[in-house]
């Protein structure tokens, strides 16, 4: 028998990917008394209790803007009691949170960035390609427009745009014709019906390969319904600016639009923005952040492995159809692009 999505504790919803590797990035920065950790993107709370287990000289604030994440992470977290803060926000207000705790600055910042598992595992949630449901994909369920809305609303040129940056959909212009199309007989309301659309949108050589045909088209609205991308550009400097001297910040990315991102912002810190051929490198030209890591560093093949394993026993059913083994297949191959 299986348990009702709502009654399984966070512990078992998501596997967080290079968790050990984050926790001994940040420890050194974290080992003074009262010194605080911002997990910007809390999800089921799997970093956040790791840091708490391991560094008992932390205290962590977790930012989420999903209330049920918050509310599952809070209960796995309630045994750590003041150390743990949770903290309903969009992650690029950390500059705000931290004010407002009357902290100075932090000593850690963590983002695992994209989708959790917990809102791909929620069909209701509309995330999912593989299971029908209402268009929604908003991860703060309690403000904002949802995917529905951009289909219902947004003129061919627009939908093509976003299918096309967000998604990197090269079929865009043909996908967003055809939805303007089918909408002028009804409004959007169901995932199953995107899925199908997409699908039948796309040449059959095309489909052959690559996955899902309906994995870009979803996350591009997914993107495009939470601003993620807008958000990401506002919350790394916004993050490095939270950061005390001394302080460590680690992003995990997924995928390349947001690793792009980062690593301009990386780039920026450690890059000096003196003109060439100063003979005195002047204070506030000189970088202000120093790489912990040669390059981005990448999940091991061993912890792929067991991701890839959890992620086909979290989509298995017992009368599983051949969609709902394409979303295995489609995470399987999202686990083997974790950075």
């Amino acid at each position: 028998m299986s348990t009702p999505d709502d009654a399984r504790p966070a512990g078992d919803r998501h596997l967080p990917v290079l968790l050990q590797r984050c926790v001994d990035l940040l420890a050194p920065a974290l080992a003074e008394p009262g010194s605080v950790l911002v997990d910007c993107t809390l999800g089921m709370g799997g970093h956040t209790e790791a840091v708490l287990e391991q560094v008992p000289t932390a205290r962590v604030v977790g930012i989420d803007r999903d209330t049920q994440a918050l509310r599952l992470a809070g209960e796995r977290l309630a045994r750590f009691g003041d150390r743990f803060t949770p903290v309903h926000a969009v992650y690029d207000e950390i500059g705000e949170v931290v004010a407002e705790l009357g902290l100075d600055g932090v000593q850690g910042v963590l983002m695992d960035l994209g989708v959790s598992s917990l809102q791909l595992d929620e069909a209701g949630r509309g995330f999912a390609y593989a299971q029908d449901a209402p268009l929604d994909m908003r991860m703060d369920q309690t403000r904002g427009a949802t995917a529905a809305d951009v289909l219902n609303t947004y003129d061919e040129r627009a939908l093509a745009r976003v299918l096309r940056e967000y998604g990197e959909e090269r079929f865009a212009p043909r996908i967003a014709r055809a939805i303007v199309r089918r909408r002028e007989e009804r409004p959007w309301e169901r995932t199953g019906e995107l899925a199908d659309l997409v699908r039948a949108s796309i040449p059959a050589a095309a489909r052959r390969t690559g996955g899902n045909p309906s994995k870009r088209t979803f996350q591009a609205l997914r993107i495009e319904v939470n601003g993620e991308l807008e958000v990401l550009e506002r919350a790394v400097p916004a993050a490095i600016e939270a950061l005390a001297v001394g302080g460590r910040i680690v992003v995990e990315s997924y995928q390349s639009l947001e690793d792009r991102i980062v690593k301009r912002a990386v780039a920026r810190g450690t890059t000096s923005s003196a003109p060439a051929g100063l003979p005195v490198e002047p204070e506030t030209h000189k970088p202000y952040l120093e790489a912990l890591t040669r390059g981005a560093e990448e999940a091991d093949e061993a912890e792929l492995a067991e991701l890839a394993r959890r992620l086909e026993v979290a989509e298995a059913e017992p009368a599983q159809s051949q969609e709902q083994g394409a979303e295995a297949q489609a995470a399987r191959e999202a686990a083997q692009e974790a950075a």
